[in-house]
């Protein structure tokens, strides 16, 4: 049961029912059982595990809380938070690095480990709770129920948004009226993601597969093209999966944060992430950059910060050595950023570009998704040494013809699927451009009724003629729900 399926909305349905009939008092509870229930159909071996976990941090979260209102030393609080996040965090260390340390550094064999989904997800959130309770930033959810919703929402529980306790207290729990205007907001959130999965992200991924998965006999430009498509699918895939979950939770009035602000127009990889990810971004800021210092101990310890950071942002996504390598290129791309400001405005001005032209922000842009693609390449090969050889060969191999001759039809996608991609890229690109000045779900809903349905009834009859499914396809699984 995911996101795509239809037992999901099936389930989705019959919750709604529960919730919006039963008083507001008792609304958290359906929200909990549905989400115990729907967590357990899609991880069983990992649901005690789960459980287990919620009890262990729910424990100490009431003894961090009760240490910092006692008035304990803050060395005992630092040894005790110190502590707790360790055992917190062990599962996911050992199940995310466990094989790559036997095999890779020991040399020893690889064991069978139960991951729960979305372990990667939920340990920092976890571990966002431990510390600002400790902080005194919250106090500790009391009741266990409660808490218990917090960790396991389930429409963020498989990819994020990665919340904070302040923002979904008291969301989950106070229950809320039926308002149409944010359950119709729910269902174009939801038809969007769907859009995004099956007419972007899935079709992308046939051309991308093919490529990387076939990648010797695929170099020079088929490798550029590659990079585009996976910077796409992957955008899109990770776009759709939290317009689906942003979508049911509002189903319920029930409001998750954001976690895009169009990152393929930043300027800057610095702007780039402050727009992708947003959730996991401010995380490692507020939790492993901040901490460590940020950049209040001079330039060259804040640049020794972003190579930590962004380590840990590597190691967090996957093991092995490709995904260290993808986050210290992101570290090496601010850190040079820096370095070359003044370098950079002064070829620009040797070139007469202004500052704030649109010419040279047009060139920021497309250098820096340049420079993310590059990344990307790095990040979807089978591994870095894969991954070098494919950005090697898109420099050193010449064959532009494959452009303008019949090569990429050649790839799993005909022209007309081509089309189809393409012309709903294109229309991704218009959506979020008119973002920028208005909000497209507002607009639709100040739409006369019949002219609201008719888009409605309109982009799901779309998806379904030209969407990437039918007989024998298997909806693949969200990229970032392996992370």
């Amino acid at each position: 049961m995911n996101y795509i399926s239809i037992y999901f909305y099936l389930f989705v349905g019959i919750l709604l029912v529960v919730y919006y009939i039963l008083p507001k008092r008792y609304r958290w509870f359906v929200l909990l059982a549905g989400s115990m229930v729907f967590y357990y159909r899609l991880s069983e071996k990992g649901f005690k595990m789960f459980v287990v976990t919620i009890l262990l941090s729910y424990s100490m979260g009431y003894l961090l809380d009760y240490m910092h209102n006692t008035g304990k030393s803050m060395i005992k609080c630092r040894i005790a938070l110190a502590g707790c996040l360790a055992i917190i965090a062990l599962p996911l260390i050992v199940t995310k690095e466990g094989d790559f340390v036997l095999q890779s550094l020991l040399h020893g064999r690889t064991y069978s480990w139960i991951v729960p989904v979305g372990l990667s997800f939920y340990t920092l959130q976890i571990v966002s709770y431990l510390v600002d309770v400790s902080r005194g930033k919250v106090r500790a959810q009391k009741n266990l129920g409660k808490y218990a919703l917090f960790v396991s929402f389930f429409p963020q529980i498989i990819q994020g948004p990665i919340p904070r306790y302040e923002q979904m207290n008291p969301q989950l729990f106070e229950g809320h009226s039926f308002k149409e205007e944010s359950f119709l907001k729910g269902v174009q959130m939801i038809v969007w993601g769907f859009f995004l999965k099956l007419m972007i992200a899935d079709k992308a991924s046939i051309v991308v597969n093919t490529i990387f998965l076939g990648w010797e006999a695929y170099r020079g430009g088929y490798v550029l093209v590659a990079g585009i498509l996976y910077s796409i699918q992957l955008y899109a895939d990770f776009l759709s999966c939290l317009c689906l979950a942003k979508g049911v939770a509002e189903l319920f009035d029930i409001h998750l944060g954001e976690n895009f602000q169009q990152p393929y127009m930043s300027r800057s990889i610095k702007e780039f992430w402050g727009r992708w990810h947003i959730s996991l971004s401010s995380w490692l800021k507020d939790y492993i950059y901040i901490p460590l210092g940020g950049n209040r101990k001079g330039r060259w310890r804040k640049y020794i910060h972003l190579i930590i950071t962004f380590s840990i942002s590597g190691m967090w996504h996957g093991a092995g050595y490709k995904y260290i390598f993808w986050g210290l290129m992101h570290a090496f791309y601010q850190v040079c950023g820096e370095l070359t400001r003044n370098s950079r405005d002064k070829i620009f001005c040797w070139l007469g570009i202004g500052t704030e032209g649109r010419i040279r922000e047009y060139i920021r842009c497309i250098s820096t998704c340049f420079f993310v693609m590059l990344a990307w390449v790095i990040f979807r090969a089978g591994s870095l040494r894969i991954g070098l050889s494919m950005l090697y060969s898109m420099v050193t191999v010449y064959n532009p013809w494959i452009f303008f001759d019949d090569s990429l039809l050649t790839l799993g996608l005909s022209w007309k699927e081509w089309g189809v991609l393409l012309v709903s890229v294109w229309l991704l690109y218009k959506v979020e451009h008119i973002q920028r000045v208005c909000c497209v779900r507002e607009k639709i809903l100040r739409q006369p009724r019949v002219i609201r349905w008719g888009i409605y009834l309109g982009a799901v009859a779309v998806i379904m003629i030209f969407g990437t499914y039918g007989y024998g396809f298997d909806a693949s699984d969200f990229i970032y729900g392996g992370f």
